[in-house]
């Protein structure tokens, strides 16, 4: 499977671009949605308990948004307080893939959701929560799903529980899946297959493939024993370190069993202790014009929006959505060593986490939000990602998070090479390899959701332009 992965990734990720690019345009121009901002008290569906403020769905699905009081003891910020969506049913995010004249094809489906900063995304063929998929909302089908719920075990490439943003969701998972199909499938509107070379490509622009397209792109098992000699080299030293990473090959400077005593280690002595308050007197939070917002303008607000669309599985809805303020960054840094290249992983506590501590990138924050806290919460490592001069930047492009839930969330991602000297010896990062990340998404709560979408960055990097042709990437 590795192999033929590879091969889909080379399979000219610029052949068939303008055809690409010309679906989406004219999906864009079909698939319109109207997105209307209301006040949380106007939502239809939808009621706010006198009591507690809490905000749920009439149906009693779908999610809700509660208070949350959080203490991390130790930590620069001890204690806060946060509203947070508590959603505990688990979702189906899936790609098909199939081949195509011997090449291994993914279903994409141009999909928009309420919050995206650009209307439609590229999403997996499948994405759905459990409320959408057993019609809670009286709708239509999810297409392709019977592909997903009734799979031949054989035919499963990858079906893993992972969580989603810990600081915004309480105890989130999807359902990860990556099917097989050797059938006739019958291609439905607004549906494509595509290369992996060509949903890289599209990857390097911003806000198109969207947060669960990428998640389960990184569960692909794009690692293994020879891929790296499956893959041309030759390109320059950072291309041929990258691929030496793809696989064990080459060794890495920690052991996968140092790894995850260390995630458990930091697991085990790593103190969160969480508890559910009224929403409706959250300490530092307000209630005006509608919204919920943080006395200092910082962080995030709850807000309400009214939906219409002629091409989702129900014609209209109102719904709550989180806003975050800033647009935030998430960077691996990166280093060559023993000509492998290594990022730098940290191990991160977040209080909606089901194992407290995941796998997070070397740097993930807003930076505005630090004007407000203490010094000593300021990310570690983030001048080093700032102030990387333009070639040791490998990666760098704004997407979307899920907006299905986020009104407009973006993150700036990065992948910048450093080298490895003593400076980034902490105990609270490692550096990983690329085939040991890929080996523990095998494995549920290990890499957190900003991680996984760098592990989907780093892949396109092993089949999209050299680094000599990004040289005038903004």
């Amino acid at each position: 499977m590795p192999i033929r992965i590879a091969e889909s990734v080379l399979a000219g990720a610029e052949s068939g671009a303008a055809e690409i690019d010309g679906w989406l345009d004219a999906l864009r121009s079909r698939r319109t949605m109207q997105v209307r901002q209301v006040g949380l008290d106007e939502l239809d569906g939808w009621s706010t308990d006198q009591d507690t403020g809490v905000i749920r769905h009439d149906s009693g699905k779908f999610f809700t948004i509660e208070g949350l009081e959080v203490h991390v003891p130790g930590a620069p910020v001890p204690r806060w307080s946060q509203p947070i969506i508590s959603q505990p049913e688990v979702g189906i995010l899936g790609f098909l893939v199939k081949q195509f004249d011997g090449v291994l094809h993914c279903l994409i489906q141009g999909k928009t959701e309420p919050g995206n900063y650009h209307g439609l995304q590229i999403c997996p063929t499948v994405q759905a929560t459990r409320s959408n998929y057993t019609m809670v909302h009286g709708g239509k089908a999810v297409p392709y799903l019977e592909y997903f719920q009734d799979a031949p075990p054989h035919r499963v490439i990858a079906d893993v529980r992972q969580s989603e943003q810990g600081a915004w969701f309480r105890r989130k998972r999807n359902r990860n899946m990556i099917v097989e199909v050797t059938g006739e499938v019958q291609l439905l509107d607004g549906f494509r297959w595509v290369t992996l070379g060509q949903l890289h490509r599209l990857l390097h622009a911003e806000d198109l493939v969207n947060m669960d397209a990428r998640t389960v792109l990184s569960c692909m098992p794009f690692a293994g024993p020879g891929l790296a000699g499956a893959l041309p080299a030759g390109r320059d030293e950072f291309h041929d370190a990258l691929l030496a990473s793809c696989s064990d090959d080459r060794g890495s400077l920690y052991s996968v069993g140092d790894i995850l005593s260390w995630v458990t280690e930091a697991r085990s002595h790593t103190d969160i202790f969480t508890r559910e308050v009224p929403l409706k007197h959250l300490p530092g939070w307000r209630k005006t014009d509608g919204r919920i917002s943080h006395e200092s303008g910082r962080y995030f607000d709850i807000m309400g929006v009214a939906v219409r669309s002629g091409t989702r599985e129900v014609g209209s809805w109102a719904q709550p959505l989180i806003a975050p303020v800033g647009t935030g960054l998430v960077a691996f840094l990166v280093a060559r060593i023993h000509g492998v290249l290594h990022a730098l992983v940290h191990t991160r506590a977040e209080p909606g986490y089901v194992d407290v501590v995941e796998l997070a990138p070397t740097v993930q924050c807003t930076p505005g939000n630090y004007t407000v806290l203490p010094p000593a919460a300021r990310p570690r490592f983030i001048d080093a990602v700032l102030d990387a001069p333009p070639e040791r930047i490998h990666f760098d492009t704004i997407l979307s998070e899920e907006g299905g839930r986020f009104y407009h969330a973006r993150n700036r991602y990065m992948i910048v090479e450093t080298d490895p000297d003593a400076a980034f010896d902490h105990p609270d990062f490692r550096w990983m390899t690329l085939h040991q990340m890929v080996g523990l998404l095998r494995h549920s709560h290990y890499l957190n959701v900003q991680a996984r979408s760098l592990v989907a960055c780093l892949h396109s990097v092993t089949g999209v332009r050299p680094a000599a042709d990004r040289a005038g990437r903004p």
